[in-house]
Parts: C-alpha cells; structure tokens; sequence
C-alpha cells in the first residue's frame, strides 16, 4: 500500500512525526530566550520614594467661636441663642470674613444632681461658626466679635492662602522627585548598575496638613486691649515613587 504524500512537500507523510518534534524543538529555541527577557525586564526594577517639604507663612487666622446661652426653658435659650448668632454672624460679614459657616448647633439640658436624683434644672443652647481673615486682623476682630455677642473662642488656627499653598504643593512635588531619582542614581552607582527607564511614577500626597487649634477659653466680658494674634509657617509635604528598570 502506497502513503499519500503532502502536495509540495519532499518529506514522506509516514515521516511527518519525526519532523514536528524537531520543528517544535526550533520554535522553542526561538521564544524561550524572548520569554526570558520579558521575565528579567519585570524582575530587574527598583522601587523607590522620595519626599519633598516646603515651609511656607501663614497670612490667615482659621477661627472657631461661638454664643452659649443657659435658661430655665429650651425655647428661652434657643431664641436667645439664636438671636445673639445672628447679630455675630452680621458682624463677621460686615467684616467680609472669608469661608464663613456654622460648624455647630446644639441644645442640651442641664441636669443637677441631690441624693443621687437626677433632675433637669436648665437647658443649654450652644451655636457655633467658623470663618478665615487676615491674620494682622484677627485680634481687633475677635474682641469686635465678643462685644458683638460671641461668649466662646473655641480654637485660632494659621494657615497659607491657597494660592501659596497650590505653588507650595508643585515645588514639593519636584523635590520629592528629584529626591527619588537621587536616591536611585546612588543605589545604582553603589552595585554597578545602570537605569534605563521610569515604568511607573506614583504620587502619594502632596498635602498641607491642617493646623492645629490653639487658644481654648471663654470670651471675656469687655477688652481694654486688642487680644495679640500672632501667625507662624505651614509645611506643605509630597511623596514620589518611581519604579525604575536597570
């Protein structure tokens, strides 16, 4: 009986397994060494982060006050209470405060206590704002605010104006890179490598943490003198990661 053979092909069909092994053979002496190098490219990376810090001064004051009021009756001290935030508030807007708010509204009674009996002796109506100004301002502008009906300070704190805090933000950001990169050039110099390229770039933050509050206490009555409000600096921090190829 006669093999029919493939059209074009010198090679008898009854031999075609002994080809396809040694052809399988070739392929994969063709792809390992491609499929090995893709696997050293993503093994051979470096990961590091760098940070950038920018320190900036503070031009605002961020200040938190408020009206307590207590009374017999919830009615009495909510109205009253409501009634002297609103003359507050009128006052901090004809001073063109900036970012005003109310940050709290509260209404409580007031218990005593007379062998171990719990009773309501009064309530107590708390309204609270917040609002930015300059800092050079804020201490004439804080007494202005106590005789205008304000009876709490609850907390100042400082801050940039955003606009400096947004370019404080980039220059950060070229410093924390610029950190990464050297970092990187070293640790490459150290063991003999060298970078080829970026293949990942990560920025983590680039913030400027909130203030602290400062200056908890109740308002006095009458002020003979400005209350003295002095500001400080702000840091604005970023943090880069590159993922680097050698």
């Amino acid at each position: 009986m006669t093999r029919a053979t493939l059209p074009g092909s010198q090679f008898p069909s009854g031999n075609l397994w002994k080809i396809l092994p040694l052809a399988m053979l070739v392929c994969a002496t063709f792809v390992l060494p491609a499929f090995a190098q893709e696997k050293d490219k993503l093994w051979r990376t470096l990961s590091v982060s760098g940070r950038g810090v920018e320190t900036i001064p503070t031009t605002l004051a961020q200040v938190s006050l408020g009206v307590e009021i207590q009374g017999k009756t919830a009615q009495e001290v909510q109205q009253e209470a409501a009634r002297r935030s609103s003359a507050v508030v009128a006052f901090l807007k004809s001073k063109n405060v900036e970012k005003l708010q109310t940050t709290g509204i509260r209404l409580n009674p007031v218990y005593s206590y007379t062998n171990n009996v719990q009773q309501i002796t009064g309530y107590a109506a708390n309204n609270t704002v917040s609002f930015r100004i300059p800092t050079e301002q804020a201490g004439t502008l804080l007494d202005d605010a106590v005789k205008a009906g304000a009876t709490q300070i609850n907390g100042i704190s400082f801050v940039a104006n955003d606009e400096a805090i947004a370019a404080a933000q980039k220059q950060a950001l070229k410093e924390a890179t610029q950190d990464a990169r050297q970092q990187a050039d070293a640790v490459f110099s150290a063991l003999g490598f060298k970078s080829k390229e970026i293949l990942s770039i990560q920025v983590n933050n680039a913030s400027a943490p909130p203030p602290p509050m400062f200056l908890r206490a109740e308002a006095a009555k009458s002020a003979d003198a400005s209350t003295p409000v002095i500001g400080g600096e702000q840091q604005v921090e970023a943090s880069v990661t590159l993922q680097i190829s050698y």
